[in-house]
């Protein structure tokens, strides 16, 4: 059990984090205003002063004596004694990242109190006044107890009350066992439910209790995309900077949700994405001035809803992607013959390869062929797709389409054999009866006439190797990922069920398979990866 103390420590730190998050964020928005914005400032202060009463209360008078010099900082922007200007959002970012890092490793050290004379230092260099405001705030942590203690309990207060993912986690696999073996239950039990109109009625208020519990937790795992979304503003300013460029990053939908294991996943991707914005899509100010532009380049982040899916753009007011640079470079790898004739979108796949890249040298931004091939990868992970659309001189647009959830999906059961598979939803098309004469002619893989449009198709006892004789009236699961189609071809169709993901770790990862889950009758069942599946069968043709 944790001491008390180290549950008040535990809860400075979460606290302080949002505060550096809030300072980080105010000083971004205060450097874009022509004049300081009061309601800006006042808000800054407020942070800087609950950071310092908090410190100071649990111990960390280093950094109380910091925060308060902030505040003093503040105070001069306040009275218009201190302009405001980039430089000093540059020395300030740097203060409170210094900060940041010192918190940080004092959760590692057991209480040890951080060190921050330096940060003193560089904050009275700003100031242009003598630093060591030490004494004076260990004096008013000591006069003044009962501020800092309320300030703490305030600032719980207003962030809700906060439970751990593992524990979320946890409450998720019970209600997902319970739905297993309520469905097990309705098994056993439907022939007497159908005799006993009681039973029968009781059945049913359990699957609604069972269903709103489920609902709830998945309810309780929802974070909004704002507070990710805002810890990328800094890195795009400070990429763009870096690299003699003026960059702003604008949020839409900011309240939109997504279970918290989706929220965590997409962090990677879309750090990738923006330095691809950053670094290929945005010109340099003079460029941008020649053009008609606006100088300072402006990369949008787009979150909505979309039947049931979430829906993210990454976009830029760039120079667009150059397809003649993309064609060139693939020919020189050997990607593509020369004089190749290719659609906009046959291009924008190039930009998927592993390692590719159209940078002309390795810089910490690009070069290594490391970026949208990792983006995809995330993506199709998360059972999400990308697509890609760009205009010359206009910019580029990344779409990504990801599920709200990979904890629990909408699934369609199908049998090869004695066993069962769970098909993502959202990836089936349609179903259809094998064609009789395609059997006799074609064996495990081909191409299907639907509609009069061509569709390879595979069976999927082929593609896993599973022992047994193909079914004499095979059916088809026509799977759509991005723009590709594939025919799956099952012995028989179960239908939809609600699945609760258990994913495949280390060793027992295999190739084609998303996790496993355990159906009503009690069996378990292999999820398919379609994205992987599609990718199988592009192989085996």
């Amino acid at each position: 059990m944790e001491s008390e103390f180290e549950q008040i420590r535990h809860l400075y730190h979460i606290e302080a984090e949002e505060n550096f998050d809030d300072l980080e964020r105010i000083l971004l928005r205060l450097e874009t205003e022509p004049v300081a914005d009061e309601g800006l400032l006042f808000a800054m202060l407020r942070a800087a002063h609950t950071l310092k009463g908090n410190s100071a209360t649990i111990g960390y008078d280093d950094i109380a004596a910091v925060a308060h010099s902030l505040e003093d900082c503040i105070e001069s922007l306040r009275d218009r004694t201190l302009a405001m200007s980039a430089e000093l959002v540059t020395k300030l970012l740097t203060v409170v990242d210094g900060l940041r890092s010192q918190v940080r490793a004092a959760a590692t050290q057991k209480g040890d109190a951080p060190r921050s004379r330096r940060l003193i230092d560089q904050l009275g260099e700003i100031l242009r006044v003598a630093p060591g405001n030490l004494e004076h705030v260990a004096g008013e942590r000591r006069a003044a107890p009962a501020e800092a203690a309320s300030e703490t309990v305030g600032a719980s207060g207003s962030g809700g009350l906060r439970v751990g993912v593992e524990k979320l986690n946890r409450l998720l696999d019970l209600t997902g066992e319970m739905a297993i073996a309520q469905g097990r239950i309705n098994v056993l039990l439907d022939a007497a439910a159908k005799a006993d109109s009681s039973l029968a009625s009781a059945l049913w208020q359990l699957g609604q209790l069972q269903s709103e519990l489920q609902e709830q937790v998945m309810q309780a795992r929802m974070v909004p995309l704002g507070p990710i979304f805002k810890q990328h503003i800094r890195i795009v300013r400070d990429l763009a900077l870096r690299h003699g460029k003026r960059a702003v990053l604008v949020i839409e939908g900011k309240g939109v949700e997504v279970d918290t294991t989706i929220a965590e996943h997409i962090r990677n991707p879309l750090v990738h994405m923006l330095r691809n914005a950053v670094d290929h899509g945005l010109e340099s100010p003079e460029e941008r001035t020649a053009a008609g532009k606006d100088p300072v380049g402006r990369i949008t982040i787009r979150a909505f809803h979309d039947v049931g899916r979430i829906v993210l753009e990454l976009s830029d007011d760039g120079r667009g992607l150059d397809r003649e640079r993309i064609v060139a470079r693939a020919v020189e790898r050997g990607l593509l013959v020369e004089d190749a004739v290719l659609t906009d979108q046959e291009v924008h796949e190039l930009i998927f390869k592993p390692g590719f890249s159209t940078a002309n040298a390795v810089t910490e931004l690009s070069g290594r062929g490391v970026g949208m091939d990792v983006v995809r990868r995330h993506v199709r992970a998360l059972r999400g797709s990308i697509a890609i659309r760009s205009e010359p001189g206009q910019g580029t647009t990344i779409t990504v389409r990801l599920p709200l959830t990979i904890a629990i999906i909408s699934g369609f059961t199908v049998g090869v054999g004695d066993e069962s598979y769970v098909i993502p939803m959202e990836a089936v098309e349609e179903c259809m009866e094998f064609p009789a004469a395609t059997t006799a002619s074609l064996g495990g893989a081909g191409l299907l006439s639907v509609r009069g449009s061509p569709l390879p198709y595979v069976h999927l006892r082929d593609l896993f190797s599973l022992e047994g004789a193909p079914h004499a009236r095979p059916s088809v699961v026509v799977l759509r990922h991005d723009t590709q189609s594939l025919g799956l071809v099952v012995d028989a169709l179960y239908g939809e069920t609600q699945a609760v993901v258990k994913p495949l770790r280390g060793s027992h990862a295999l190739a084609g398979v998303a996790g496993t889950t355990i159906l009503g009758s009690g069996r378990v069942a292999f999820i398919l990866d379609v994205p992987a599946l599609v990718q199988l069968a592009a192989n085996r043709n």
